[in-house]
């Protein structure tokens, strides 16, 4: 499997884990033609409480272990779950609380990303 389908794959699998516990506004950022970032996707989606946030880093981090056998690099926010990082190298998830999101308004950050919106499915 080539670079670009694994990551897909990987991608495919952060999505579905965000949507098992009901993650909101789950957005896709490709970053692959911005000079100097930091990954070449990131993955953001939000959470009703830190609970849920946690929950949401937990699910994908099982689902992506269990079925593409791979684990985060490095996982930070956890203590507080307020903005949990879940680092694949390639692909950098971060799962906010609704008003932490709205209050650091990442997308206006990466606004030069091509954007993908995933519809919430409930």
């Amino acid at each position: 499997m080539n670079k670009t389908a694994e990551k897909q794959e990987l991608l495919d699998k952060i999505v579905e884990a965000i949507q098992d516990v009901k993650g909101e506004d789950i957005m896709i950022f490709d970053l692959s033609n911005i000079e100097n970032s930091v990954a070449e996707t990131f993955v953001i989606c939000s959470g009703n409480s830190n609970t849920q946030v946690a929950a949401l880093a937990g699910s994908i981090e099982k689902k992506v272990r269990n079925e593409l056998k791979e684990r985060p690099w490095h996982v930070e926010g956890t203590e507080n779950a307020m903005w949990v990082l879940v680092d694949y190298v390639s692909v950098v998830v971060h799962i906010f609380q609704k008003q932490v999101r709205e209050y650091y308004d990442i997308e206006e950050l990466w606004g030069d990303a091509v954007i993908t919106k995933i519809e919430n499915e409930f």
